[in-house]
């Protein structure tokens, strides 16, 4: 069984005492959707100093505002061979094949912003999906297919509780990504994708609203997860700290078993967990 972590969007929390709850939990990998700290590179240096395998795909925060481009520069470079947008991150010697997103995305259907432009450059819709596939086309095959994006894609929904539903403004609209969408129907023509994970829309709605639907599973059994959960730091009520990761749990052929949003205490003891889906057997 395969055993991820997930940490959502950031926005610079993120800690040794994060590195130190991985080391107690074990996973096989963490996955990080993006929004790291608003053009700090010191968060992708902690990042770089863990011993398990990581992939991380920047977002629309990643560039501090910075329209240049210089920003988003620094905070790829220093991630190194971490960051996986728009190609294949083998997980070694975890057998998981991770593929990039779109890096900067700030979802809305297909948008550049100035700073996405001047870092990596122009291109269409279909220049990025074709991107995307092309990598997942070089993922080994007998390994299990991740896509990590910051934006999730269209489709799965245009209420603002949906996983990518605009809730800021009305009215209420599908706010994922078009090209994620136009990559992962190209993608499933080819072999299968059991998990889409992605963050940017925060889980707890604006205006009061509610708490945000962040699990959905298609007919074809892809699963897409909103990891978004912010703060993932807090302190509960005796004063004690806490941090949220996503936990995802894979079988040998990459069919997801376990998916649950979790609250961890320092010591690693799970102080709640939200259970999206469960296909384990129940204990005897």
């Amino acid at each position: 069984m395969l055993r991820l972590a997930i940490a959502g969007d950031l926005h610079g929390q993120w800690d040794q005492a994060d590195a130190q709850l991985l080391d107690i939990l074990q996973p096989d990998a963490l996955l990080v959707v993006g929004d790291l700290a608003d053009g700090d590179v010191m968060l992708p240096r902690l990042l770089r100093q863990l011993e398990l395998p990581v992939a991380c795909v920047l977002g629309n925060h990643d560039a501090a505002k910075d329209a240049s481009g210089r920003t988003l520069a620094r905070m790829e470079q220093t991630l190194g061979d971490l960051h996986c947008g728009w190609s294949l991150k083998l997980l070694d010697p975890v057998p998981l094949s991770v593929v990039g997103g779109r890096p900067g995305s700030a979802g809305g259907g297909f948008y550049l912003s100035p700073a996405v432009k001047a870092h990596w450059g122009e291109l269409s819709l279909f220049d990025s999906a074709q991107r995307i596939t092309a990598a997942a086309v070089q993922a080994p095959a007998d390994q299990p297919l991740v896509l990590l994006a910051h934006s999730g894609p269209t489709g799965l929904g245009s209420e603002a509780a949906d996983p990518c539903g605009r809730d800021w403004k009305r009215p209420a609209c599908d706010w994922g990504d078009q090209d994620l969408q136009e990559a992962i129907r190209c993608i499933r023509k080819q072999r299968p994708l059991p998990l889409v994970v992605f963050g940017h829309m925060h889980h707890r709605l604006r205006h009061g609203a509610g708490q945000r639907r962040t699990l959905l599973q298609d007919r074809q059994g892809t699963v897409y997860l909103n990891a978004a959960c912010v703060p993932r730091h807090g302190v509960d009520a005796m004063g004690s700290a806490w941090r949220h990761f996503s936990w995802v749990e894979m079988n040998h052929l990459g069919v997801v078993q376990l998916a649950a949003h979790r609250w961890y205490s320092l010591d690693g003891a799970v102080i709640n967990e939200q259970r999206l889906l469960d296909l384990q057997p129940a204990l005897s």
